[in-house]
């Protein structure tokens, strides 16, 4: 064993999040297909294959790239504040968090998207149920969702105006206004 190999030590947790965050990062510029392996590894400062020896596939990476965030949110927030949580997060330019971003570039390809999109939308449905009382709930939790996802696809695909620029407080006073009488409880 060479000195260098002696000093450098190996840890695979730091190179589990490292492809993680790179992974995460390209996946949001380019998307699912425009994104290799290659470039992945690259950005992370790994070998490609221990990619795959800690994800096994690309499609296994994307679904842990995307589901990561999400899932972390889910669990650590309140459902109360589920929804102001979301927003502020996908409005936060400065954020490291990519997971919108990759989810809305990558939805085309079904495979990978599909089983995310279902399980983080099952997820978050169950979550938002619980704020209301009608029998229409997960209607109701699914037209919320459904709007944060279009604020996601106009500010980050589409960069559409003035919504691109607008203030974060602004856009989360008045979704959240809305959906206060969409998840609202009966008296």
């Amino acid at each position: 064993m060479t000195a260098e190999q002696q000093v450098r030590k190996r840890d695979a947790a730091a190179t589990k999040a490292s492809l993680l965050d790179a992974a995460a990062e390209l996946f949001a510029e380019r998307g699912f297909d425009r994104t290799t392996v290659r470039d992945i590894a690259k950005r992370a400062g790994a070998n490609q294959s221990l990619l795959f020896r800690y994800f096994g596939t690309k499609e296994a990476l994307f679904e842990e790239v995307v589901a990561r965030s999400g899932l972390e949110k889910l669990a650590a927030t309140p459902p109360e504040q589920l929804l102001s949580t979301i927003l502020r997060s996908m409005l936060d330019t400065d954020r490291k968090d990519h997971s919108l971003a990759v989810f809305l570039r990558s939805a085309e390809h079904d495979s990978a998207a599909g089983a995310i999109r279902r399980q983080l939308g099952e997820a978050y449905s169950q979550a938002l149920t619980t704020l209301t009382d009608s029998p229409d709930a997960e209607l109701r939790a699914d037209l919320a969702l459904a709007w944060l996802l279009g604020i996601g696809l106009l500010r980050e695909i589409g960069g559409k105006e003035p919504l691109t620029n607008a203030a974060t407080e602004d856009i989360v006073e008045l979704v959240l206004a809305g959906t206060r009488t969409l998840l609202e409880r009966g008296e």
